[in-house]
């Protein structure tokens, strides 16, 4: 494969000059707004990747499921314990938060206000001992420990892997 073969318009056949329209579009300003609307939707899909924001995937969230528990950790800087609630209802894990932040400079003339909020709903799959479940928060991490019952200790099998 060369590099041409991954060009997104035509292929070039030899002597045929490669088109920037797609196949049967042969519209400049069509092609033009839908290549424009592709670049801002490559570039604004990107934000969620380095900078936090409170909508779809946020906070960060790492599930361990060992042998006698699940670990729930999610990295949530800036907030503090008060701002974080911490649900567990019908074998579903729940973090909801929100953050309130004002900045006001009077010297200066500037004044920035920010308001978020949150919620993750994580499926354990598992049931656990709903009295023993542990959450701690420190330097802006959220550890949730959630003990497996007996029950679903005993539901893990091994199965054999044959060749």
């Amino acid at each position: 494969m060369s590099v041409r073969d991954l060009i997104p318009w035509g292929r070039n056949n030899g002597n045929q000059v490669p088109s920037p329209f797609r196949d049967g579009d042969r519209d400049p300003f069509l092609s033009l707004h839908r290549e424009v609307n592709r670049l801002f939707d490559d570039v604004f899909r990107g934000f969620g990747s380095g900078v936090p924001s409170f909508g779809g995937g946020w906070p960060s969230v790492e599930i361990s499921d060992g042998e006698k528990e699940i670990r729930v950790t999610a990295e949530v800087p800036g907030l503090e314990e008060k701002d974080i609630e911490v649900l567990l209802n019908d074998g579903v894990l729940t973090l909801k938060g929100e953050k309130r932040s004002e900045t006001e400079d009077k010297d200066k003339q500037f004044s920035e206000r920010f308001y978020g909020r949150f919620e993750r709903r994580i499926p354990l799959g598992a049931e656990v001992k709903e009295d023993q479940v542990d959450a701690r928060f420190r330097n802006g991490v959220l550890t949730v420990t959630l003990p497996k019952s007996e029950k679903a200790q005993s539901q893990v099998r091994r199965i054999a892997i044959s060749s």
